[in-house]
């Protein structure tokens, strides 16, 4: 959810015609949804508090590239976050949380402050964004939230799409910065939330405890057929099944049209998966899924039902579904 202290006012000069300019007032008031519609943020572009991202990311069989389409058009003032690259390269997983010092020079580098309200887009709709959404959640930056329908929706609006050239160099600076040596101070100040990050011994503890009353409650993101394991996982090496006593709930269930469904259907969703959206507000449910990315769609799906941040084990079925001495459960939903 966003947070806001205040209700700001901007002046915005608008030239027209070219020969009148028309003053108007634009307000940053207060949100209170983790998702942002294009109008809103049609409303907002160009002010200085206002940062965009395109955090759009691709599986290999989808045949889609995210940079290359970054480049051939975006959102006005828009800048590439890399999932991948701003991500701890020593963990041999994808997408991995950076650490608070890579976040913040990567920060530095997009010229993002705390203070900023970020909006973040993917070239799917949501798929890959809610990740990004996450990682900023988790670095303790709340006013986020991701563009409802992403970059489809934005397109559908007829709204501006910038085609300019975009040099190398800015497209790799965040990575640079987060891959480089540690800067002795950054502006950008990041603080990891732990309490909302799972281990795979936090998993298997739990897994191995679960029907305790203080159990968490695991909700996998995964189609129905890869959570039994009569789908074949997409990356090789790994089982199939899920981390036993999770519940199923596939990300495309959460959404409608490529966007997220109402706070409302939300609660209907996770309750026909078997799940109580109640244990997130005691800090007891946990989101999976193949990488770790698609859980943050679940976590978004939370957030907008519930007004309740998620944990998310990072690692998810990537490390779980690679070791062959933790337990798997097949059983259907």
């Amino acid at each position: 959810m966003l947070a806001s202290a205040r209700l700001l006012q901007r002046h915005v000069k608008i030239h027209r015609g070219g020969s009148r300019h028309l003053s108007v007032v634009v307000q940053a008031k207060k949100m209170d949804s983790p998702v942002v519609s294009v109008d809103w943020l049609n409303e907002r572009i160009g002010l200085g508090d206002v940062k965009v991202l395109d955090a759009s990311w691709y599986m290999p069989i989808q045949g889609r590239n995210a940079v290359a389409e970054f480049k051939a058009g975006r959102i006005p003032g828009a800048q590439f976050f890399d999932v991948d690259g701003i991500a701890d390269p020593s963990t041999g997983l994808p997408h991995m949380l950076p650490s608070e010092a890579s976040f913040a020079a990567a920060m530095d580098a997009l010229g993002i402050t705390n203070k900023d309200t970020v909006v973040i887009y993917d070239g799917m709709g949501i798929f890959a964004a809610p990740r990004t959404w996450w990682t900023f959640r988790v670095f303790g930056h709340e006013r986020v939230a991701v563009l409802d329908g992403g970059l489809p929706a934005w397109k559908d609006a007829a709204y501006d799409v910038d085609t300019a050239p975009v040099s190398e160099e800015v497209m790799e600076a965040a990575k640079k910065a987060a891959r480089g040596p540690p800067p002795a101070t950054t502006k950008y100040s990041a603080k990891l939330d732990r309490s909302k990050v799972r281990s795979l011994q936090q998993m298997l503890a739990n897994a191995q405890a679960q029907g305790g009353a203080t159990g968490e409650v695991v909700v996998d993101a995964r189609s129905a057929g890869r959570f039994v394991g009569t789908e074949p996982e997409p990356r090789a090496g790994l089982r199939g099944g899920h981390i036993p006593g999770a519940r199923n709930v596939p990300f495309p269930t959460v959404l409608e049209g490529g966007q997220l469904k109402s706070p409302e259907a939300l609660q209907q969703v996770f309750s026909a998966a078997g799940v109580d959206l109640g244990a997130a507000a005691q800090g007891r449910l946990v989101g999976s899924c193949g990488s770790g990315l698609t859980a943050c769609v679940l976590a978004l799906a939370v957030a907008r039902a519930t007004g309740q941040l998620m944990a998310v084990y990072d690692g998810s079925w990537m490390e779980w579904g690679a070791r062959q001495d933790l337990p798997v459960s097949t059983d259907a939903p």
